[in-house]
């Protein structure tokens, strides 16, 4: 079974610091939490009565991987259930970076309802889909999703090239 602590270094290898870009469609963000996705979780860090820019500048390591990643990315996709750890880093990263895509996309490829919520029928098709193929149909289609995203939204081309790297990190 896949295990979180493989794909914490990948995540950090690709995350930095703060960043708020007013091109990046996920605005304010600190080691690739938005502040949305940090509101959600939510933990008013610094105990002033609300949950914003000033919290999501305080959260560690710690935080990103315990109160984020762990229940609403890896568990979103019951990665724990997945047999290959190179699967489960490739579907887990691709929900952390694109939401409901990242499931939604790979149930289409599996063939079972896109409904975006990952349950029995859909791990069982991952798990039971020669992994090899299964790898390759997902990273070709992440790197579709990355360019038709470009294609329909021209302001988003200058960061391509990242999150094609990005993709490409992932090896079978």
């Amino acid at each position: 079974m896949a295990d979180i602590n493989r794909i914490v270094p990948i995540i950090f290898g690709w995350e930095g610091q703060w960043a708020n870009d007013p091109v990046d469609r996920g605005g304010a963000t600190m080691m690739g939490v938005t502040l949305e996705t940090w509101k959600s979780c939510g933990y008013d860090k610094d105990g002033d009565g609300d949950i914003d820019v000033d919290d999501l500048k305080l959260i560690d390591k710690a935080d990103v991987v315990y109160k984020i990643l762990k229940p609403h990315y890896w568990d979103r996709w019951k990665a724990d259930k997945i047999n290959n750890q190179s699967i489960a880093n490739i579907l887990v990263d691709w929900v952390w970076g694109s939401g409901k895509w990242g499931i939604v996309i790979p149930q289409r490829i599996l063939g079972t309802d896109d409904d975006g919520v990952v349950g029995p029928i859909t791990i069982a098709k991952v798990n039971d889909y020669d992994q090899k193929i299964l790898f390759s149909l997902i990273k070709d289609a992440r790197i579709k999703f990355v360019e038709d995203l470009c294609k329909n939204d021209p302001s988003q081309l200058r960061f391509k090239k990242g999150w094609l790297n990005r993709i490409n990190s992932f090896k079978f």
